[in-house]
């Protein structure tokens, strides 16, 4: 993943990309039970989670996720809490996976980012509490 062509995230080897959307009622609370549950999900080869096999996370925030669409043509990005809310939850999502063992990358907070990936299957899943 670049910013202004620089490199500021990197997985050492196979991994997940985790898009993470913070929306208005998010908490820490919410933060953690996220990050448990990624951490835990066997999803990966033979049904083993990143836990199991040790398989880093670049975790990118992602306020578009939150994107609504039904009328008209632009999307309204009300139902995306602001900056200021977001940022800190990413943050907790990231440092709880740490917390639980994990290696974890973060993308740069707000700002526009390339970011590369080969999926494997593929497989996109959308992880709520």
């Amino acid at each position: 993943m670049t910013v202004d062509g620089e490199v500021v995230g990197r997985l050492p080897g196979p991994g997940l990309l985790i898009l993470v959307g913070v929306t208005h009622d998010d908490t820490p609370a919410t933060a953690a039970q996220l990050a448990d549950k990624v951490w835990n999900l066997r999803i990966l080869s033979g049904e083993t989670s990143c836990a199991d096999v040790g398989a880093p996370l670049l975790v990118v925030s992602q306020f578009t996720l939150y994107a609504e669409t039904r009328k008209g043509r632009r999307p309204s990005w009300s139902n995306a809490a602001s900056g200021p809310v977001a940022e800190p939850l990413v943050d907790a999502f990231a440092e709880a996976l740490r917390e639980r063992g994990a290696y974890v990358e973060t993308g740069r907070f707000g700002a526009h980012m390339q970011v590369s990936l080969v999926n494997d299957g593929p497989v996109t899943l959308i992880i709520e509490a």
